[in-house]
């Protein structure tokens, strides 16, 4: 496979903090869900939204695959 067809899959700054920041929010979430407390509940799915903003921001800023601050493989 050539560097120019390989999607790169993911391997960043921006997709693991994004991935992180994701299962963080769904394991506390699950905790949470598990002690019926709602609030928490909602609070991990804004943390979502958090780690999706933070991707993007992140990929804007240049890390992300391809990005400027990122080592070619």
């Amino acid at each position: 496979m050539t560097q120019h067809s390989d999607p790169g899959h993911g391997n960043s700054v921006a997709s693991w903090t994004t991935v992180i920041i994701i299962l963080v929010a769904f394991t506390v979430g699950t905790f949470f869900f598990f002690l019926d407390n709602a609030a928490m509940v909602w609070a991990s799915a804004g943390l979502v939204v958090v780690g999706l903003i933070a991707g993007w921001a992140l990929k804007q800023a240049g890390y992300g695959v391809g990005g400027k601050h990122t080592k070619a493989h």
